[in-house]
């Protein structure tokens, strides 16, 4: 107790440092007054009588520094004094200063904005209650994309039963597309989007309203009342932040749907499960109505159960495979999922690494770049301290000289590092935050959790951290080196200094020969990745987005359906041919048609359809992707078609055509082994139903520009239900100067028709490719910012040199040396630099190369073209940085120089 009251009260004593002084002065001044009297009443003149007060106490100052020692705390009086010389120093020296904090805020900025989003992505848990024991559920990969990663709605029920290891399993409709809700506020229809998702889906996640409730089972039912629940954004957007909207009812699709709730801000469903796609609404899924018999439709989210493993959850999951139906039919006559897809026909994983654990490799390359950036700019400053430091050597053997310790003398260098670095970490931090705040926005972007990206506590901690470590980084080196040397000499007119000259120099060159270096390392880097999304922008995507655009089409297919859904079909076609013929007449329109899916989006599919006559192999788990279409549409799209398209006339009374891919086409001749190996005329079948082939297309990315396109089959409109209508136009304008008379067509043919965006198919590709793209630039960006510290540093050392060799140069154009020999002399040192940090950093990229060659696309890690472009331009802006100070030195006036020296 008695060492914590002394450590309270040096704390106090510190904190109450200036009214502590003054009474300390004041007791002093008392002290020496009363002595001053009593020797002037033994006689003494009153300035005989002070002076030998002032002998018999003591020095003053002497004393006031031992009761400051010994009442509070020295080691940060001493840190204050220090704190107090740097700001007076770096006012003096303004531009060094500005230069400092500058590189250091890039550096730091850079580095917090990038840990923020790998803290969002991969460090930090979902935005959900115990999210660490949610877990995504879904069948192995196969080749019919949304189809095959989703369960029917007897599986889902089946799960639920026979699972032991869930609190409970929840899911949402995974085929819900873009603008399926058209909201009627008396004008136009807006169009909106929404998810129908499960009864349960808020309850598991652990989600609370910030306004109203959720939904309740009984909202899923038959006959429910229609209720919605909106997003934080489309209530400020749409509705104003109306604090009343809860209860309100609005025309939605042609009916009343009631708001029960406002979802928080922190829940964005499009960022978690949908990466760049907003979603406006929620509404219940009635997983007993018409969805039931639409096959695989819903994905599967579950929470394990207090104390429940992963490695638990895994074989409890691979048992209730073999319950579960994947074809909807009564567990008694239906194929379980386990018999089709092994034990692994339903495998858990954790969501987080669901959505964003394949991104984790790209992150932590991202995160080493801009860690190489910071690194750079620490060698470059760690120079620039080296030379100021030569220039105050006066200075500090002065301080010395004054009793000044070695370890004083770092001391105060660390201080002014601290002291810039934490003024860059300010900055930077500044920039990081507005850089945040642009990514947050930055929508098109299909990364997951992007919205929900923002400066929090662990990104401070960081902040701290990387100040801390930089400031020993670049401060260190220059302070033991500037401790190391004789500084008394320094006082001296002559000495030690050019030796000391000429040590700075070669230390101070291979610090820019590791700058080059590093910034060869993150050029071969970045230029890796623009070589790998060059190769993916030039790959043959099977259509032509340029000059082509989409839109949402509303059509009336009010007609009721009779038992073989004839007049239904009938009645869509006659919509279809007048949506189309309308369009097609406008000027500037080259083709257009209709489709229910567009290619890099959703898909779905249909079964195995087999040559007639041959059964598939049972190991087949394969489909093609689904696509229904009019006439004009793959024409608008820009594919190639051997054969003939889908026409008006293959309506429901005539036969069933379709057309396939040709990498299906040469699967089935695999077991068909068709004449000439052509599919066309030839027949396919699925159960009930002969397909006739009367095309084969190009093949098609229907999922991502970078894998391989699999298989398609395309559907007569006329004769299959689409579910949905994308509009495709193919124009010889720009798409967004047709966009409103397309709109207004529409609106002309089905006053219905809700405003919906004219989106550009480009922007489907740009979508697709938005992370790859997204890390190639941040990536060239820091690579960029590397290149350029490196040439600040490489003019840096070559214009000091020129600075400390100006008498030898002198001498040397005295004796008879040009100014083109000269600047030669200047700019072969400099290339010498530069060569020898890229023969180190070369080898250093090879390793890093082979370390991110999965993030490459056709691009091979020693790809030549890289290596060559990287040593080209790195020496090319290494002569830019050192013909300044080459130049400068040609241009020398040897008498001037002599004369001065």
């Amino acid at each position: 107790m008695g060492a914590l009251r002394r450590a309270l009260a040096r704390i106090f004593s510190f904190i109450r440092k200036p009214p502590l002084d003054a009474e300390l002065e004041a007791e002093i001044a008392a002290h020496i007054d009363l002595a001053t009297q009593e020797n002037i009443q033994r006689g003494l003149s009153p300035l005989e009588a002070r002076r030998q007060a002032l002998v018999r106490f003591g020095g003053v100052d002497l004393a006031k520094d031992q009761h400051r020692e010994a009442r509070g705390i020295m080691r940060l009086d001493i840190f204050f004094q220090d704190l107090r010389y740097t700001v007076r120093s770096l006012s003096r020296d303004r531009a060094f200063t500005v230069i400092a904090v500058l590189l250091l805020a890039l550096g730091i900025g850079a580095n917090i904005a990038v840990f923020s989003v790998v803290n969002n992505l991969l460090l930090r848990p979902l935005p959900f209650p115990n999210a660490d024991r949610l877990v995504w559920i879904a069948p192995p990969p196969t080749k019919c994309g949304l189809s095959c990663a989703t369960y029917s709605t007897d599986a889902y029920d089946e799960f639920r039963t026979y699972s032991r290891s869930y609190q409970d399993v929840t899911g949402y409709f995974a085929f819900s597309g873009p603008g399926n809700l058209d909201l009627n506020l008396g004008g136009a229809p807006i169009p909106a989007t929404s998810i129908d998702v499960v009864a349960n889906f808020f309850q598991v996640l652990g989600v609370q309203p910030a306004m109203g409730r959720l939904f309740r089972p009984e909202d899923a039912n038959n006959g429910a009342a229609p209720v919605i629940v909106i997003s934080d954004a489309w209530w400020r957007r749409q509705f104003n932040a109306d604090p009343n909207i809860v209860g309100k009812a609005f025309d939605m699709n042609g009916q009343q749907i009631t708001v029960i709730g406002v979802l928080p801000q922190t829940f964005d469903f499009g960022a978690v499960f949908s990466p760049g796609v907003k979603i406006d609404a929620l509404t219940p899924l009635n997983l007993y109505g018409p969805p039931r018999d639409y096959g695989n439709i819903i994905t599967m989210i579950g929470r394990l159960k207090p104390g429940v493993t992963l490695g638990q959850a895994v074989p409890d999951a691979a048992s209730a495979a073999t319950h579960m139906c994947w074809n909807n039919k009564q567990p008694a006559s239906c194929g379980t999922y386990a018999q089709k897809n092994g034990e692994g026909g339903v495998v858990p994983v954790p969501l987080k690494d669901y959505i964003s654990g394949k991104l984790r490799r790209s992150l932590v390359v991202l995160w080493s770049a801009v860690g190489g950036v910071l690194l750079i700019a620490c060698v470059n400053l760690s120079n620039l301290l080296l030379a100021r430091a030569a220039a105050r050597t006066k200075e500090f053997g002065m301080r010395t000289a004054l009793g000044a310790s070695r370890f004083r003398i770092v001391r105060q260098l660390l201080t002014e590092s601290l002291v810039l670095s934490g003024a860059g970490a300010i900055c930077g931090l500044a920039l990081a935050a507005a850089l945040v705040a642009w990514l947050r926005h930055q929508q098109a972007l299909a990364l997951p959790l992007l919205s929900l990206l923002h400066i929090d506590g662990a990104a401070l901690g960081w902040t701290v951290l990387i100040a801390v470590v930089a400031a020993g980084l670049f401060g260190l080196l220059p302070g033991l080196r500037m401790a190391a040397g004789n500084l008394q000499d320094s006082l001296k007119d002559s000495g030690a200094g050019s030796g000391q000259g000429r040590k700075h120099e070669r230390l101070r060159s291979i610090l820019v020969v590791t700058e080059v270096a590093l910034a060869c390392v993150l050029l071969v880097g970045a230029g890796l990745l623009l070589r790998s999304f060059i190769q993916v922008l030039d790959v043959d995507l099977g259509f032509q987005p340029q000059h082509a655009a989409a839109v949402n089409v509303d059509y009336d297919d009010s007609v009721p359906n009779d038992k073989d859904g004839s007049l239904s079909a009938a009645r869509r076609s006659v919509i279809f041919q007048q949506v189309i013929g309308r369009i097609s007449a406008l000027p500037g329109v080259e083709a257009a048609g209709i489709s229910d899916y567009l290619p890099l989006g959703q898909n779905r599919a249909w079964g195995l359809p087999f040559p007639k006559g041959i059964n598939p192999p049972e190991h087949l788990h394969g489909s093609p992707l689904v696509y229904v279409i009019t006439p004009g549409y793959l024409r608008a799209m820009g594919t190639g078609i051997h054969g003939r398209d889908i026409s008006w006339d293959d309506g429901p009374r005539s036969q069933n055509v379709v057309l396939i891919n040709r990498s299906f086409a040469k699967f089935l001749d695999q077991y068909a082994h068709w004449p000439n190996h052509d599919a066309v005329g030839q027949i396919i079948g699925r159960p009930g139903q002969d397909l006739h082939i009367v095309g084969v297309t190009d093949d098609v990315h229907e999922e991502s520009s970078e894998g391989e396109a699999g298989w398609q089959i395309y559907y007569s409109a006329m004769q299959s239900g689409p579910n949905g209508a994308q509009l495709v136009v193919r124009t010889t304008l720009p798409p967004a100067v047709l966009a409103g008379t397309v709109l207004r067509t529409l609106r002309d043919i089905n006053p219905k028709q809700a405003m919906a965006e004219f989106r550009p198919i480009q922007s489907l590709v740009d979508h697709a490719n938005s992370p790859r793209q997204f890390f190639m630039l941040l990536a060239a960006s820091f690579a960029g910012l590397g290149l350029l510290l490196a040439a600040i540093g490489i003019y840096g050392v070559i214009s000091y040199s020129v600075t400390q060799r100006t008498q030898e140069i002198g001498i040397r154009m005295a004796l008879g040396a040009t100014m083109s020999i000269v600047r030669r002399s200047v700019l072969a040192k400099t290339l010498r630099l530069a060569l020898i940090g890229i023969a180190a950093g070369a080898g250093v990229s090879l390793l890093v190369s082979r370390a991110i060659a999965a993030l490459l696309f056709n691009t091979a890690p020693s790809d030549p073209i890289t290596f060559a472009a990287m040593v080209l331009l790195i020496a090319a802006v290494a002569l830019l940085a050192g013909y300044i100070p080459a130049r400068r030195a040609s241009r020398i006036n040897p008498m001037v120089a002599l004369r001065n020296n």
